[in-house]
Protein backbone atom coordinates (compact mmCIF):
# COMPACT_ATOMS: atom_id res chain seq x y z
CA UNK A 1 0.00 0.00 0.00
CA UNK A 2 1.26 3.37 -1.01
CA UNK A 3 2.04 5.90 1.68
CA UNK A 4 2.98 9.69 2.40
CA UNK A 5 5.86 9.16 4.64
CA UNK A 6 7.05 12.83 6.66
CA UNK A 7 10.41 12.56 8.39
CA UNK A 8 11.34 14.66 11.28
CA UNK A 9 10.04 18.58 9.32
CA UNK A 10 10.67 21.47 10.81
CA UNK A 11 10.38 25.12 10.31
CA UNK A 12 10.78 28.13 12.22
CA UNK A 13 10.02 32.07 11.59
CA UNK A 14 12.11 34.26 13.72
CA UNK A 15 12.33 32.71 16.85
CA UNK A 16 8.74 30.90 16.52
CA UNK A 17 9.08 27.09 15.90
CA UNK A 18 6.31 26.32 14.23
CA UNK A 19 7.19 22.63 13.14
CA UNK A 20 9.33 20.76 15.34
CA UNK A 21 9.80 17.43 13.71
CA UNK A 22 8.57 14.13 13.89
CA UNK A 23 7.69 11.31 12.10
CA UNK A 24 4.00 10.60 10.84
CA UNK A 25 2.76 8.46 7.90
CA UNK A 26 -0.68 8.37 5.67
CA UNK A 27 -2.11 5.61 3.87
CA UNK A 28 -3.51 6.19 0.62
CA UNK A 29 -7.48 5.20 0.76
CA UNK A 30 -8.04 7.33 3.26
CA UNK A 31 -8.98 10.84 4.11
CA UNK A 32 -7.36 12.38 6.70
CA UNK A 33 -8.45 15.61 9.27
CA UNK A 34 -6.00 17.74 9.77
CA UNK A 35 -7.14 19.35 12.77
CA UNK A 36 -5.44 22.58 14.30
CA UNK A 37 -6.31 25.79 15.82
CA UNK A 38 -5.92 29.07 13.23
CA UNK A 39 -1.96 29.74 13.49
CA UNK A 40 -0.94 26.09 14.33
CA UNK A 41 1.20 25.67 11.45
CA UNK A 42 -1.56 23.45 8.99
CA UNK A 43 -0.76 25.60 5.87
CA UNK A 44 3.28 25.88 6.51
CA UNK A 45 2.84 22.05 6.62
CA UNK A 46 0.89 21.85 3.32
CA UNK A 47 3.44 24.78 1.45
CA UNK A 48 6.63 22.23 2.42
CA UNK A 49 4.83 19.62 1.14
CA UNK A 50 3.64 21.34 -2.44
CA UNK A 51 7.30 22.66 -2.43
CA UNK A 52 6.01 26.28 -2.25
CA UNK A 53 7.98 26.79 1.01
CA UNK A 54 11.29 25.11 1.91
CA UNK A 55 11.40 22.97 5.32
CA UNK A 56 14.37 23.74 7.39
CA UNK A 57 14.91 20.39 8.25
CA UNK A 58 13.40 17.24 7.09
CA UNK A 59 12.00 15.19 3.87
CA UNK A 60 8.90 13.75 3.16
CA UNK A 61 8.65 10.77 0.41
CA UNK A 62 6.01 8.30 -0.96
CA UNK A 63 6.64 4.81 -0.29
CA UNK A 64 5.39 1.48 -2.07
CA UNK A 65 6.16 -2.21 -0.87
CA UNK A 66 9.28 -0.75 1.32
CA UNK A 67 10.69 1.49 -1.46
CA UNK A 68 10.60 5.41 -1.02
CA UNK A 69 10.95 8.19 -3.27
CA UNK A 70 11.19 11.89 -2.64
CA UNK A 71 7.86 13.83 -2.94
CA UNK A 72 7.70 16.10 -5.95
CA UNK A 73 5.27 18.87 -7.00
CA UNK A 74 4.18 16.36 -9.76
CA UNK A 75 2.63 13.96 -7.08
CA UNK A 76 0.70 16.15 -4.87
CA UNK A 77 -2.70 18.46 -5.97
CA UNK A 78 -3.17 21.26 -3.91
CA UNK A 79 -6.76 22.77 -2.92
CA UNK A 80 -6.26 26.54 -1.35
CA UNK A 81 -8.52 28.12 0.87
CA UNK A 82 -8.53 30.97 -1.20
CA UNK A 83 -8.33 29.93 -5.25
CA UNK A 84 -5.47 31.29 -7.05
CA UNK A 85 -7.20 30.98 -10.70
CA UNK A 86 -6.46 33.10 -13.92
CA UNK A 87 -9.09 35.88 -14.45
CA UNK A 88 -8.91 36.15 -17.72
CA UNK A 89 -10.17 32.60 -19.15
CA UNK A 90 -12.88 31.06 -18.89
CA UNK A 91 -13.52 28.57 -16.51
CA UNK A 92 -13.55 26.07 -20.10
CA UNK A 93 -10.64 27.51 -21.48
CA UNK A 94 -8.59 27.10 -17.98
CA UNK A 95 -9.23 23.52 -18.14
CA UNK A 96 -8.89 22.85 -21.90
CA UNK A 97 -5.32 24.92 -20.87
CA UNK A 98 -4.47 22.32 -18.29
CA UNK A 99 -5.44 19.47 -20.28
CA UNK A 100 -2.67 20.76 -23.14
CA UNK A 101 0.21 20.99 -20.75
CA UNK A 102 -0.13 17.91 -18.41
CA UNK A 103 -1.48 15.57 -21.64
CA UNK A 104 1.59 13.30 -20.85
CA UNK A 105 0.17 12.79 -17.52
CA UNK A 106 -2.67 11.95 -17.67
CA UNK A 107 -4.41 8.71 -18.21
CA UNK A 108 -7.02 8.10 -19.78
CA UNK A 109 -8.89 11.62 -20.66
CA UNK A 110 -12.38 12.37 -20.43
CA UNK A 111 -13.95 15.10 -22.83
CA UNK A 112 -13.98 18.10 -20.94
CA UNK A 113 -17.47 18.51 -20.94
CA UNK A 114 -17.49 15.89 -18.67
CA UNK A 115 -15.30 16.73 -16.40
CA UNK A 116 -17.42 19.70 -15.32
CA UNK A 117 -20.65 17.25 -15.34
CA UNK A 118 -18.89 15.68 -12.33
CA UNK A 119 -18.71 18.36 -10.32
CA UNK A 120 -22.43 19.49 -11.54
CA UNK A 121 -21.14 22.95 -12.85
CA UNK A 122 -23.70 24.75 -14.90
CA UNK A 123 -22.83 24.65 -18.76
CA UNK A 124 -23.68 28.12 -19.44
CA UNK A 125 -21.24 29.32 -16.46
CA UNK A 126 -18.69 27.18 -17.95
CA UNK A 127 -17.64 29.49 -20.91
CA UNK A 128 -18.15 32.76 -18.31
CA UNK A 129 -15.17 34.67 -17.30
CA UNK A 130 -13.40 33.28 -13.72
CA UNK A 131 -13.40 36.61 -12.25
CA UNK A 132 -17.51 36.37 -12.32
CA UNK A 133 -17.52 33.39 -10.20
CA UNK A 134 -18.39 32.67 -6.71
CA UNK A 135 -16.11 31.88 -4.15
CA UNK A 136 -17.03 28.40 -4.17
CA UNK A 137 -17.55 27.83 -7.88
CA UNK A 138 -13.51 28.73 -8.07
CA UNK A 139 -13.45 26.08 -5.89
CA UNK A 140 -15.14 23.60 -7.96
CA UNK A 141 -12.91 24.45 -10.37
CA UNK A 142 -9.56 23.87 -8.27
CA UNK A 143 -11.11 20.18 -7.31
CA UNK A 144 -11.30 19.29 -11.42
CA UNK A 145 -7.83 19.94 -11.64
CA UNK A 146 -7.07 16.76 -9.49
CA UNK A 147 -9.79 14.94 -11.07
CA UNK A 148 -7.94 15.49 -14.15
CA UNK A 149 -4.24 14.79 -13.11
CA UNK A 150 -5.21 11.83 -10.42
CA UNK A 151 -1.86 12.18 -8.34
CA UNK A 152 -1.44 10.05 -5.33
CA UNK A 153 -1.72 12.47 -2.52
CA UNK A 154 -4.25 15.86 -2.59
CA UNK A 155 -3.93 18.42 -0.35
CA UNK A 156 -7.04 21.01 0.80
CA UNK A 157 -6.80 23.85 2.42
CA UNK A 158 -9.98 24.47 4.79
CA UNK A 159 -11.88 24.04 1.46
CA UNK A 160 -15.49 23.64 2.08
CA UNK A 161 -15.94 26.36 4.71
CA UNK A 162 -16.87 28.96 2.84
CA UNK A 163 -19.03 27.32 0.77
CA UNK A 164 -23.07 26.67 0.60
CA UNK A 165 -24.33 23.86 2.07
CA UNK A 166 -25.23 22.26 -1.59
CA UNK A 167 -21.69 23.06 -3.00
CA UNK A 168 -20.09 21.68 0.48
CA UNK A 169 -22.43 18.08 0.16
CA UNK A 170 -21.49 17.82 -3.66
CA UNK A 171 -17.58 18.19 -2.86
CA UNK A 172 -17.62 15.81 0.39
CA UNK A 173 -19.46 13.10 -1.95
CA UNK A 174 -16.49 13.34 -4.46
CA UNK A 175 -13.83 12.95 -2.37
CA UNK A 176 -15.53 9.87 -0.39
CA UNK A 177 -15.76 8.38 -4.05
CA UNK A 178 -12.63 9.18 -5.03
CA UNK A 179 -10.59 8.09 -2.02
CA UNK A 180 -9.24 4.82 -2.63
CA UNK A 181 -6.94 6.09 -5.00
CA UNK A 182 -5.09 8.94 -2.91
CA UNK A 183 -3.74 10.31 0.37
CA UNK A 184 -6.02 12.73 1.11
CA UNK A 185 -5.44 15.23 3.60
CA UNK A 186 -8.26 18.09 4.34
CA UNK A 187 -6.96 20.91 6.62
CA UNK A 188 -9.40 22.22 9.06
CA UNK A 189 -10.13 23.94 12.64
CA UNK A 190 -13.52 22.74 12.23
CA UNK A 191 -13.63 19.90 14.35
CA UNK A 192 -17.82 18.64 13.48
CA UNK A 193 -16.52 19.26 9.97
CA UNK A 194 -13.60 16.78 10.19
CA UNK A 195 -15.47 13.91 12.15
CA UNK A 196 -17.78 14.14 9.36
CA UNK A 197 -16.08 13.88 6.43
CA UNK A 198 -12.60 12.06 7.83
CA UNK A 199 -11.70 8.40 8.38
CA UNK A 200 -8.71 9.54 10.52
CA UNK A 201 -8.18 12.41 12.20
CA UNK A 202 -4.57 14.34 12.60
CA UNK A 203 -4.08 16.86 15.34
CA UNK A 204 -1.17 19.51 14.62
CA UNK A 205 -0.72 20.56 18.14
CA UNK A 206 2.92 21.97 19.35
CA UNK A 207 4.14 21.59 16.31
CA UNK A 208 3.85 18.27 16.00
CA UNK A 209 1.43 15.15 14.60
CA UNK A 210 -0.45 12.85 16.11
CA UNK A 211 -3.11 10.49 15.50
CA UNK A 212 -6.39 10.32 17.28
CA UNK A 213 -7.75 7.21 18.25
CA UNK A 214 -10.80 6.51 15.83
CA UNK A 215 -13.05 4.51 18.50
CA UNK A 216 -13.26 8.00 20.16
CA UNK A 217 -14.78 9.66 17.73
CA UNK A 218 -18.39 8.89 18.86
CA UNK A 219 -16.93 9.08 22.86
CA UNK A 220 -19.58 11.61 24.53
CA UNK A 221 -16.29 13.04 25.43
CA UNK A 222 -14.28 12.94 22.67
CA UNK A 223 -14.97 16.78 21.12
CA UNK A 224 -14.33 18.29 25.27
CA UNK A 225 -10.84 16.05 24.64
CA UNK A 226 -9.99 17.66 21.63
CA UNK A 227 -10.64 20.97 22.10
CA UNK A 228 -9.18 21.12 25.55
CA UNK A 229 -6.12 20.29 23.73
CA UNK A 230 -6.20 22.54 21.10
CA UNK A 231 -7.45 25.88 23.60
CA UNK A 232 -4.00 24.35 25.36
CA UNK A 233 -2.42 25.31 22.25
CA UNK A 234 -3.59 28.59 22.19
CA UNK A 235 -1.38 29.56 24.98
CA UNK A 236 1.52 28.57 22.56
CA UNK A 237 0.61 29.58 19.13
CA UNK A 238 -0.89 32.63 17.36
Amino acid sequence: MMKLVLQDIRKSFDQKEVLKGGDFQFEKGKIYGLLGRNGAGKTTLFNILADEMKADEGASFLEEEGVRIPLVPKDLSYVYSSPVLPDFLTGYEFIRFFMDIHKAEIKEPMAIGHYFDLIRFEEEDRHKLMKHYSHGMKNKIQMLLFLIAKPPVILLDEPLTSLDVVVALEIKKLLRAIREDHVIIFSTHILQLATDLCDEIVILHEGKLSLLDNQKLKDPGFEEEVIGLLQEEGHHVS
